[in-house]
């Protein structure tokens, strides 16, 4: 006889440690999905969203987030059915799906004829992790950023994100939602850069953090220095503060034709552990 829990459902507060242990089997790539969850604590008043889980016999097998980016969490085939049955139908302000390859292809493939067609398809993206010293000497410029120092990184970061995904963080208004979520990850000490005579050389920040790990996001090197090293010794910096002052583990996914990106954190000493995908909206 079917539980009381068996199928798809919106989680809540009291779902958060059947959660946090799905999540934890593997934690390095749920990093995303298990900071969202200690920051929320799966309250939707707080998360923006929802968090789906499905169960089977009573016991939650798997999950998805659901808000701007929908992202599957231990997700094999039964479940990429049933979540994308609950999703199928307007998009509802969902701007990608993300996470490891199988699951979100899978999301997709179930989800294109009632979403459309999408902006853009980031198939295949290697997610990398490093659990020990770097590889090259971390760069001794590279520091933490400090709010006093907002309005000269603030114009690198804009353009790291009209370069990564093609689009202003500031087309449509978005200027002032941007412009806070920088402003918090300088004040929790996750923005790190290198900044000489007011121009940013190197930047990089951490998005999500964890007990396991911690995922770093936004690495730019300045156009005019690119090809100089800065990028692997900024990411050596970085590595080696995050190791020993937030999380154990860094990680990172990078899109696979940035061979550029990916030949710098191969040289820092990171190692490929999964593969990404992301459909964008």
């Amino acid at each position: 006889m079917l539980t009381t829990r068996e199928g798809v459902h919106v989680l809540s507060t009291s779902d958060l440690t059947e959660f946090l242990a799905l999540a934890e089997a593997d934690p390095v790539v749920n990093v995303f999905v298990d900071y969202r969850a200690r920051t929320t604590r799966l309250d939707r008043r707080w998360l923006g969203g929802e968090v789906w889980g499905r169960f089977v016999d009573g016991r939650m097998v798997s999950a998805c987030h659901v808000g701007a980016n929908l992202v599957p969490v231990q997700a094999g085939p039964d479940d990429i059915a049933a979540f994308a049955d609950r999703a199928s139908g307007p998009r509802r302000g969902v701007a990608s799906i993300v996470g490891p390859q199988p699951a979100v292809e899978g999301l997709w493939r179930c989800l294109v004829d009632s979403w459309g067609a999408p902006r853009e398809l980031r198939l295949g993206q290697p997610h990398l992790q490093i659990d020990g010293p770097p590889a090259v000497p971390p760069d001794p410029a590279v520091r933490r950023t400090t709010m006093a120092e907002f309005d000269v990184v603030y114009p690198a970061c804009v353009d790291f994100y009209t370069e990564e995904l093609g689009i202003s963080p500031e087309y449509g208004g978005g200027g002032s939602f941007y412009r806070a979520r920088v402003q918090q990850l300088i004040s929790k000490g996750w923005q790190f850069a290198r900044i000489e005579d007011g121009r940013v050389l190197f930047k990089a920040e951490v998005g999500c953090v964890s007990p396991y790990a911690a995922q770093i996001q936004g690495v730019y090197v300045d156009p005019d220095r690119r090809g100089e090293g800065l990028g692997a010794a900024g990411m050596a910096a970085v590595v080696d503060a995050v190791r020993r002052e937030i999380a154990p583990v860094a990680s990172l996914y990078v899109n696979e034709f940035n061979l550029s990106a990916r030949r710098a954190y191969e040289k820092a000493g990171f190692r490929e552990t999964a593969r990404f995908s992301t459909v964008m909206f």
